[in-house]
């Protein structure tokens, strides 16, 4: 059954009409009156859905029964991930997104090839932000991550009061993918419960400044093996094994 995010409230009996974007969905779906879809506003659960009209540009739907269903990851994993390259980070966060992350704060990092202000970071977060909902419908869930606003390690440090920050609900453990020498590997650093805010740079990783600001933040360096992924892959590779953990 089609599934569509529908950022409005719902409700059992309710006469609405689909946001644009789904609404072209089912438009190229070739849906007809009678036909049934789910919808998801992203406050947990799912509905059914029976399309009543299709208009020239608009889609007329009856929301259904409302049900209960979550398909979450085990535990809340948040992503501090260096911004990537070309088409590598939409790559990034609709795979993150598949494997059940909690966030995602792309970050300038000083090695970051694509550097981001002004409208153009504004408009970088939405078309990622879309790219999250989409994975969501793909993929089952009915809670979509936030994409926050991009920023560099120093400003982020900034946003800290105390063990909580804007992209770290709650006290989270802190864990930095790094190359020196030393570091244990990530299933035995990381606890076996509890969320984690997951720290990776872009292609080059991060610079020893920046990874001495994050020791200095409380990151405990880690290593995924002996081999060096790439940036996008890395991230999601400590991802999968964390939720599965």
């Amino acid at each position: 059954m089609p599934r569509f995010h529908c950022p409005a409230p719902l409700a059992t009996g309710a006469e609405i009409e689909l946001p644009p974007g789904a609404a072209r969905h089912v438009q190229v779906l070739r849906l007809q009156p009678g036909d049934t879809l789910t919808l998801f506003n992203g406050e947990g659960g799912e509905f059914e859905a029976t399309v009543l009209k299709m208009g020239r540009s608009d889609v007329l739907v009856r929301v259904g029964a409302h049900h209960a269903t979550e398909r979450e990851a085990p535990r809340a994993v948040h992503l501090l991930a260096g911004i990537t390259a070309n088409d590598r980070m939409d790559w990034l966060v609709e795979k993150a997104t598949e494997l059940g992350v909690a966030s995602i704060t792309p970050l300038v990092a000083e090695r970051s090839v694509l550097k981001l202000k002004g409208e153009r970071a504004d408009k970088k977060i939405a078309h990622w932000q879309a790219v999250a909902v989409a994975a969501c419908e793909q993929c089952g869930r009915n809670r979509v991550p936030v994409v926050h606003d991009a920023i560099d390690l120093a400003g982020w440090t900034r946003t800290l009061t105390g063990a909580a920050s804007a992209t770290e609900p709650g006290a989270a453990q802190r864990l930095l993918l790094s190359l020196r020498s030393g570091t244990a590997p990530l299933l035995r650093a990381a606890t076996p419960t509890g969320p984690v805010l997951f720290l990776s740079g872009p292609e080059g990783g991060l610079s020893s400044a920046e990874e001495e600001l994050a020791l200095l933040h409380g990151f405990a360096p880690i290593t995924l093996g002996p081999r060096v992924l790439r940036a996008e892959t890395a991230p999601l590779a400590a991802l999968a094994a964390l939720t599965l953990l």
